[in-house]
Parts: C-alpha cells; structure tokens; sequence
C-alpha cells in the first residue's frame, strides 16, 4: 500500500514539475515501470489499463490532428475575426461572444484543442482591437476555463468523457442527451461569475474597423470549405454509429486522414505543413494515459480505492441528490489535488461494481 501511494504521487510530482523539461509521456512511464518492477502491478494489469484507454487516447491525437489542420487553414482566425465583428465594439458582448465561441471549440474539439488553438487567436485578434492589457487578460483567462468546464455535452469533448463513456457502456447520443442541460447550465453559470469578477476590466469600447476581413484568414481555401462537410458527417456518424460499438477512435481518425489528405492534395500539396501538423500532434499522450493509469491501476491492487467505494456505498444510499452532489464534490477534490486524468480513472474503479445494484438511476447519476 504504502509502495503504491509512494509511486503515484512520485509519478505526479514528476508530471506536473516536469524537471528539466521531462515530458509527461515519460514521467508517466517511468513511474509504471517502477510500479511493474516492484510488483505494485502486473503484466495483465497492463493489458486491462491498454483495454480502458486506447479508444480514449487516440481519439483524442485524433481530435488534435483536426484542430491543427483547420488552425493551419484558418478556421479559427476566420471564426475569431467574425466574433470579434459581432460584437460592435462593446466589451462585454464581446466577452459573451468569445465565450459561446470558446464553448462551442471545447464542444466539438475537445478542451484542450480549445484552450492550446483559441487562446494564441483570441490574443492576437484582441491586440489588433486596441484592448487594454487587463481586458486580455480578462478574456484570455475566461477561455481557459470555459473551455474546461464546456467539456462536458459530448463524449469526445474530453478526454476523460470518453474514458467513462467506454468504461461503463454509455453510448454516445445517451451522454448527450443527459449532459447537453449540464453544459449549458455549466456555461451560464461560468459565464456570471467571471463576468462578476472581471466586469470593471471589460468595460470599454473596440476599433473594430482595425479588423480584417474574416475571408482573409483562410489560408487554404480546399480546406475551409471541406471541414464542414467533414465534420458534419463526423458528429452525425458519433450518433449513427452509437448503438454498434464502432471505436470512436475509428471514426474520428478517419476524419482526420481525410482532412490530412486534402490539406496534402497529393504529391504537390498545399499551403498547410502536414509535417508540423503531425509533429505537434500530442503523441506522448498515448505512452501518458498508459503509464499514468497503471500506476493509478496500482492503488486499485493496494485496496486504496475500496475506501472511495466505501464512500460512494453510503452516498448511493443517501439518494439521487445526496448520492449526484456527493459524488461531484469528491470528484472535484480529488480532480484538484492528483489532476482529473487519474481522478476519473480512480472513481470509475471504485464505480465499479454498482454502488447501487437496487436502484441504477442513482449509480448512473454518480458516473456522470
């Protein structure tokens, strides 16, 4: 037990100081292999960690890859300078406005494509406005945590939605028909409360006529036009393909081939960089999630997590709202300290098995 703390929270050290710029890929590894040499876990461990989240993390490099071939392209800038048109001007719309832009990016392309892609935009678009440098700040903050807390109306808005969808079989349009409501009301209630806090340092108005025309930021045309279609037929596959137990990483992976295949055009290509494209893509993620979760996998083995699950018994026969409230509190908590990456892992494992066999409304309530 002790062996197995000692481990995690060596391994959590290592992935959030990143001492000399060590790679949390790596960090992450080698914390499993010290978890596998002193028999914290097992080879079958590792193939049971391998069987949770492969979907989940080349779903995610999938995602990635398809936010940097439509940055490369434009998109963003293109949808940045028509927010930033919409606005008129006024501060505080356009703080609602890249907001809703801010939670439609998490939505679609995940949190972490919002805050890594949006951000450097939203900068550069508020600079060319003439806004105040508390302003920026103001907004720039705002988009980091809204694109965590609108990762939540779909499956693949997050890497941690996918991991719990596919553990406990919730099938995609089931997720979004029970957290789209959460994510709007996650939205509002974020939205208030950085307005409350930033409110003064909105106030203001814009050069609007400094902007450029939105058409301008296209830099590949071929590509503009086809990410629609693309990622329409994307998201309306997630929910055809629901109920058939396709991989999600399939899916998404052949959407972001078919995008790389356009930008590429052939032998000749075309103004996007493939090659940085795929260089910037979030590789270590994959050797991340496996290591991390092995050596979460390790607190399972050492009985650590059967005292959450202890908790989440006597939550579960509080009911629903005792049970959802509960369950969400913890989940934060533990999010905070040992980041959500592992915290999710963790409370699926002591999910599992049913908290509440009697009443599987309460158990479901706790998953999501």
């Amino acid at each position: 037990m002790l062996a197995a703390l000692l481990i995690f929270f060596a391994t959590l050290a290592l992935v959030v100081w990143r001492p000399r710029g060590l790679n949390v890929g790596w960090s992450a590894a080698l914390g499993a292999a010290v978890a596998l040499l002193t028999g914290v876990v097992g080879w079958h461990d590792v193939a049971a960690v391998w069987r949770i989240v492969w979907d989940a993390t080349f779903t995610f490099v999938a995602l990635i890859v398809i936010s940097l071939v439509l940055d490369e392209a434009g998109f963003f800038n293109w949808a940045a300078l028509h927010v930033a048109r919409w606005a008129r001007g006024g501060g505080t719309r356009l703080f609602v406005l890249v907001m809703l832009l801010d939670a439609l990016v998490a939505a679609l392309f995940a949190n972490d494509g919002a805050a890594l892609i949006l951000t450097p935009v939203i900068v550069a678009t508020l600079r060319v406005l003439g806004v105040r440098s508390a302003a920026v700040f103001a907004l720039v903050f705002a988009t980091g945590f809204v694109a965590d807390t609108t990762s939540l109306p779909l499956v693949t808005s997050n890497l941690t939605n996918i991991i719990v969808a596919n553990y406990f079989g919730i099938t995609y349009d089931r997720y979004a028909a029970i957290m789209i409501p959460v994510d709007v009301a996650a939205l509002g209630i974020s939205m208030l409360a950085l307005w409350l806090w930033f409110r003064r340092d909105l106030r203001g108005r814009h050069a609007v006529s400094e902007l450029a025309e939105p058409a301008a930021a296209i830099v590949d045309p071929v590509v503009f036009r086809w990410s629609f279609p693309v990622l329409g037929v994307l998201l309306a596959a997630y929910f055809v393909t629901a109920r058939y137990a396709v991989p999600i990483a399939a899916l998404t992976g052949a959407a972001a081939l078919v995008l790389l295949g356009i930008a590429a055009r052939g032998w000749r290509g075309g103004p996007i960089r493939i090659g940085r494209v795929l260089r910037d893509a979030p590789w270590h993620i994959v050797i991340f999630s496996l290591g991390m979760y092995i050596v979460v996998y390790g607190l399972k083995n050492a009985g650590l997590i059967g005292y959450l699950e202890l908790a989440y018994r006597w939550l579960a026969g509080q009911g629903a709202v005792v049970a959802s409230v509960g369950t969400g509190f913890i989940s934060g908590v533990l999010a905070a300290i040992v980041n959500n990456l592992p915290a999710v892992l963790i409370g699926a494992l002591a999910l599992t098995p049913p908290v509440h066999p009697a009443n599987p409304m309460v158990h479901e309530t706790m998953v999501y």
